[in-house]
């Protein structure tokens, strides 16, 4: 895990209690009001979808929900930004999968 735990501005993390979540079907720990960026990020994980054109690995980028990078399914939800979703208890979440874009359907369907 890579999470800060005793920060010299916000103090120390454990106090905060730990949340059982979901991520493509494995089991990680968040901390109480949590993103869902922060602990994916916490946990290793720095791949939460693929872009939809090129097929490219994305993860956190702006962290202020601007550019849409972030984009997850929870709790069936999707295209839910992860900078800014506060993970809950056993949420499901599973990383952006790559769609076609209307450009590509377009062109398959010719």
């Amino acid at each position: 895990m890579t999470r800060i735990i005793d920060h010299p501005i916000l103090g120390k993390l454990n106090d905060r209690k730990a949340i059982p979540f979901t991520f493509d079907g494995k089991t990680y720990e968040a901390l109480e009001n949590e993103t869902v960026a922060a602990a994916l990020l916490a946990n290793g994980i720095r791949t939460l979808r693929i872009h939809e054109e090129s097929g490219t690995p994305r993860g956190v980028y702006c962290n202020i929900g601007h550019c849409m990078e972030c984009r997850v399914t929870a709790n069936d939800q999707a295209n839910v930004r992860a900078c800014l979703t506060v993970v809950e208890q056993h949420m499901v979440i599973e990383s952006g999968k790559q769609h076609p874009t209307i450009v590509k359907r377009m062109v398959e369907q010719q």
